[in-house]
């Protein structure tokens, strides 16, 4: 009985793929909440509330806040890799070409199926995404990092930042709605759905994540978790 091994090109050629793909379907679904106009994702409340002081698009705000959020990875020791990088800049571009595509929808319905079709390629997204093994994005690893340094758990950490994130984004102007709530409730189920959907079978397991184990400080050889997979922006 033989075993055919897969080469290792192939495995980097559909994880880049899956990276930039994962990226795009990020953009283009927040766009699509955006249309919906019933509410954003956390973090999107906060950069729909800075486009509206700045007056910059929502897209560039979404890659300035991705650079700003990137920079406090450094007292953290976090280290980004060509996921996180890329993040900053492809979800950002991608929502604003989005945009610039798609027209205002008028009619409860076609909002409704708007939001739902947005929260439900988000989830895909994530899991295209997270799949690929390139390294979390900037407010994934600001989670994690306080994780880390602060000893609290995931759903602590994260709570309190998207909890702190949405309050600010709405004060600034930012809409908060039915969609906020779905986006939160779905997207830990969708997203461990797709993370399973778009695994990379047979991967090699230098392709896997490798992290620093909190409690020994060794070195660890870790998959996100769900709940680390949510919110690749």
């Amino acid at each position: 009985m033989s075993n055919t091994a897969v080469p290792r090109g192939a495995h980097l050629t559909r994880r880049l793929v899956q990276l930039y793909a994962g990226l795009a379907l990020y953009g283009v679904s927040s766009a699509l909440l955006v249309r919906a106009g019933l509410g954003l994702e956390p973090w999107g409340v906060l950069h729909q509330g800075l486009a509206e002081r700045t007056g910059l698009s929502i897209g560039v705000v979404a890659i300035i806040v991705g650079a700003a959020v990137l920079l406090l990875w450094i007292p953290m020791r976090q280290r980004p890799g060509l996921g996180t990088v890329s993040n900053v800049f492809a979800i950002g571009l991608a929502m604003d070409g989005t945009l610039a595509l798609v027209p205002e929808v008028h009619g409860l319905a076609g909002r409704i199926a708007l939001m739902v079709a947005g929260i439900v390629l988000n989830g895909a997204a994530t899991g295209l995404y997270i799949a690929a093994r390139f390294g979390p994005g900037p407010r994934d690893g600001l989670m994690t990092g306080l994780h880390r340094r602060t000893g609290r758990s995931i759903r602590t950490v994260r709570t309190a930042i998207e909890v702190a994130v949405v309050a600010t984004g709405f004060v600034l102007g930012g809409s908060l709605g039915a969609g906020t709530v779905l986006y939160a409730l779905s997207i830990g189920p969708l997203a461990q759905l797709f993370l399973r959907v778009f695994a990379i079978p047979g991967a090699d397991p230098a392709d896997r994540t490798v992290a620093p184990a909190p409690e020994s400080g060794t070195t660890a050889v870790t998959a996100p978790s769900p709940e680390e997979a949510i919110l690749p922006q």
